[in-house]
């Protein structure tokens, strides 16, 4: 499972609103080069994010894009899912189930077991962080070295 530039840029995309005053309108444009994202992909993935209500999209003069909803009320995990689509670590842990190994596994495979478990947290830590839990960065953890990952 790898998170979509799709899914990167719309999360760059509203936190970039999530910054900004209640009231300011901003156009694609500012957005695409405050953050180097593409302009029309952004505006591609912007239309999908109006869709599904994450932000609201002004006409004429003075127009331009802002959040429909408080960023404390705007998770991760939503967003993917509005842009993505469902996503999982292994077709196994999918709404249709399809073993790779072999489809007699599919119920004794403790091997999905351990990957519906990875993906219930996952999913759990993208549900928990909001737009606002980003406007407040954390120091950036350490990916986990080759040799520790080994002997756990």
């Amino acid at each position: 499972m790898q998170v979509t530039r799709a899914g990167e840029y719309a999360i760059i995309g509203l936190l970039y609103l999530a910054k900004q005053p209640a009231a300011r309108m901003v156009m694609i444009d500012e957005i695409s080069e405050a953050e180097g994202v593409p302009k029309s992909f952004l505006a591609k993935i912007f239309q999908t994010l109006a869709k599904s209500g994450f932000v609201k999209s002004h006409r004429g003069a003075g127009g331009g894009f802002s959040l429909a909803k408080p960023p404390g009320e705007i998770n991760l995990l939503q967003i993917l899912h509005c842009v993505e689509g469902v996503f999982a670590l292994q077709k196994c842990v999918t709404d249709d189930p399809e073993c790779v190994v072999s489809t007699t596994r599919m119920s004794s495979c403790t091997l999905c077991t351990v990957f519906t478990e990875a993906q219930n947290r996952v999913n759990e830590v993208f549900a928990r962080t909001t737009l606002t839990d980003l406007l407040q960065p954390k120091p950036p953890a350490a990916p986990p070295s080759k040799a520790a990952a080994a002997m756990n």
